[in-house]
């Protein structure tokens, strides 16, 4: 396997003192061996950046780099302008990955001629018990074409995440993740679709998420607002333009992508934060208004997605009144 084409493997670290040893072996482990891990240590105060520096010395194809608290976007970003390898894959630091898995990865981007390849991924909650699958992975390996997979991303049955993925180094454009946002993933990837134009599918569960409350993608707190469902929309928005450009004839599609981020938006935010000063949730209540009639002749919108629509355009503070109401209620 010395004649291999090097594969970089980025992880991202952030106090993970616990879980930082079995992510990081199950990497080392890989029957694939021609590998970098870079290691970067995202600010951490609870001792990992040396726990890094300490797994470094058992093994000379990990790389360390210690930068200040910046977020995963910015981490990634670091160790791809460091990465040598030909193909580049990622995992979150508190998950871990099966032993073949680069190795399948990297066979079938050679016999399939792609520049991607994914497999399926489990996901096991903190008492070790698997949760329900996000994404079912084929029967059998698929190659699907970049129109075809971005009809999956903005259906909700593609897999964005670049942890169960191996791509192509020269296909990430330079400040590859946008820094400061979360859905990072689905921004790099519908954005990198159209010079993919190709990815296979692999059958079977290599990628291992630990679901663990508290993670930096996992918040905990219910009477937060995560700026994820701002950024969904402008990922929406974002994703409508690429579609107008590369594929036109999934317009429809990505136009009900975006009035459900929206929605996702508007059964989320605090009624607190309902308010004519708010311009951000001004912004989205005017286009869910403006676009009423076009989302109600959309066949790919449910009826439920219609009613909620509907509602949210007519009175969007009454009926999370009457949700928070009903909750109440119920409990």
């Amino acid at each position: 396997m010395s004649d291999s084409p090097l594969i970089t493997v980025i992880v991202p670290v952030y106090n993970v003192l616990e879980y930082l040893p079995r992510c990081v072996r199950s990497i080392t482990a890989q029957t694939y061996r021609n590998l970098e891990i870079l290691l970067v240590d995202d600010g951490s105060g609870d001792g990992t950046g040396a726990l890094c520096d300490e797994l470094a010395e058992e093994d000379s194809r990990i790389r360390v780099f210690h930068q200040e608290n910046g977020g995963t976007s910015r981490a990634r970003n670091l160790a791809l302008a460091h990465a040598r390898g030909a193909y580049v894959g990622f995992v979150d630091s508190d998950d871990y990955i099966s032993p073949d898995m680069y190795e399948r990865l990297a066979e079938a981007i050679e016999t399939y001629g792609t520049g991607a390849a994914q497999i399926g991924r489990d996901e096991i909650g903190e008492d070790g018990n698997p949760l329900p699958d996000i994404c079912r992975p084929p029967r059998e390996p698929e190659v699907i074409e970049s129109v075809k997979f971005m009809e999956e991303l903005l259906m909700h049955r593609g897999d964005c995440s670049f942890c169960t993925k191996l791509i192509r180094r020269d296909l990430f454009p330079p400040e590859a993740f946008p820094p400061g946002k979360l859905n990072e993933d689905f921004h790099l990837l519908v954005r990198m679709l159209p010079e993919m134009e190709r990815i296979v599918s692999l059958p079977g569960q290599a990628y291992h998420v630990f679901y663990r409350i508290g993670s930096n993608s996992r918040k905990a707190d219910r009477e937060s607002f995560s700026r994820v469902y701002a950024d969904c929309v402008d990922n929406a928005d974002m994703a409508a333009d690429i579609v107008e450009r590369d594929y036109p004839g999934l317009r429809e599609t990505a136009f009900r992508f975006g009035i459900f981020q929206r929605l996702e938006y508007l059964l989320h935010i605090p009624l607190s934060r309902m308010r004519g000063d708010n311009d951000e949730y001004r912004r989205i209540v005017k286009y869910m208004r403006k676009k009423w009639a076009k989302s109600m002749r959309n066949s790919l919108l449910t009826g439920k997605n219609k009613v909620y629509h509907t509602l949210f355009a007519l009175t969007p503070g009454g009926i999370r009144k009457l949700h928070a109401f009903l909750r109440r209620k119920a409990e």
